[in-house]
C-alpha cells in the first residue's frame, strides 16, 4: 500500500510539472560582447575612412603644418597604422583641447589622438585605450633663469612677479589654476607659439607634460626643462574612443598593446626625441 501511494504521488508530480509553463531562459548577463549594436570595427573598413580628431598643436604627438594642412607626429604615425590595419585611410579632423573628448563622444570622429592625457572627467565622456606612455607636469623655463627657480619646486615658481603661461582648455590650465595662487597666470591660445613667449620674456614658466618639455628644449636651446624625470604629477596618455562601442575599443587596445611592445611606438617617439 505504501509503495502504491508513493507511485501515485510521483505520477501526480510529473503531471503537474509537465503542465506547468516552461520557465523563461535566463537573460544573458550584460557584457562587453553583446553584439547588438553597430560597431566602428565593421563600419570603418566598409567606408574606408578612419576619422581622427587631433589638435595639431602638440608636438611631438601631433603637429599640423599651417602651410599645407598636413599632420606629423608620434600619434599621427600611429593613427595611420591603425587606419591601415582596418583597411582604411585616416582623415584628420581639426579640434581643440576644450572640444576633443566632446567631438569623440558625439561621433564627429572615430578616435581622438595627440598626446591626450587620461583624466577622470574625460573618462566620463569617452573610453580610453591602453596607455601609450607615462607622463606628468613639469616646468620649462629660460635656461638663463634656472637659478631663479631653484629646484623647480612649486614654492619656487608660485611667487609674485612670476608669470606662468598656459594654453586654455586642457590639463595644463587645470594644473596651473589648482596650484598657482601668487604668481600671475597668463592664457595664450596658440600652443604652437606659446614657448616663444617664454623665450621673448613675455612669460617665465610653463608647466606642461615632461615629454613636451624635453621636445621643446631640444628644438629651442634657450629653454630648459626642470626635473622632467620627476614630474609633479603622474599621468598616462592614450587614445579616446566613443563610449558604448566595446568591440572597437578592444581592437584599439590590442593595437596599442602590440605597438608599445614590438618597438613600433618607441621607434616613432625616437624620431622626435633624438
Amino acid at each position: 500500500m505504501k509503495r502504491a501511494a508513493t507511485l501515485s504521488a510521483l505520477v501526480c508530480l510529473l503531471a503537474v510539472t509537465a503542465a506547468a509553463p516552461a520557465a523563461p531562459e535566463t537573460a544573458p548577463r550584460p557584457g562587453r560582447h553583446h553584439g547588438t549594436k553597430a560597431t566602428l570595427l565593421d563600419s570603418i573598413p566598409k567606408r574606408g575612412v578612419l576619422k581622427v580628431c587631433t589638435t595639431g598643436d602638440y608636438a611631438p604627438f601631433t603637429k599640423r603644418d599651417t602651410a599645407d594642412g598636413t599632420y606629423t607626429g608620434v600619434d599621427i604615425d600611429m593613427a595611420r597604422d591603425l587606419a591601415k590595419s582596418l583597411d582604411a585611410k585616416p582623415k584628420f579632423v581639426v579640434t581643440t583641447w576644450a572640444n576633443l573628448t566632446k567631438d569623440v563622444a558625439s561621433r564627429r570622429c572615430d578616435i581622438g589622438v595627440g598626446g591626450v592625457s587620461i583624466t577622470l572627467p574625460r573618462a566620463r565622456q569617452v573610453y580610453f585605450s591602453e596607455p601609450t606612455r607615462e607622463d606628468g607636469k613639469t616646468p620649462i623655463v629660460r635656461c638663463a633663469d634656472k637659478d631663479r627657480f631653484g629646484t623647480g619646486a612649486l614654492a619656487d615658481i608660485d611667487k609674485p612677479g612670476t608669470t606662468v603661461i598656459v594654453n586654455p582648455g586642457g590639463t595644463n590650465e587645470q594644473f596651473a589654476r589648482a596650484h598657482i595662487k601668487k604668481a600671475t597666470i597668463k592664457l595664450h591660445p596658440e600652443n604652437t607659439t606659446i614657448f616663444q613667449e617664454i623665450i621673448d620674456g613675455r612669460a617665465d614658466v610653463m608647466m606642461t607634460d615632461a615629454s613636451e618639455t624635453l621636445y621643446q628644449s631640444r628644438i629651442h636651446p634657450e629653454l630648459c626643462a626642470l626635473h622632467p624625470e620627476k614630474p609633479f604629477t603622474f599621468s598616462e596618455k592614450a587614445y579616446a574612443t566613443p563610449r558604448g562601442d566595446d568591440e572597437f575599443q578592444e581592437y584599439v587596445d590590442q593595437f596599442v598593446h602590440l605597438a608599445t611592445h614590438d618597438g613600433t611606438y618607441a621607434k616613432y617617439e625616437a624620431e622626435w626625441m633624438k
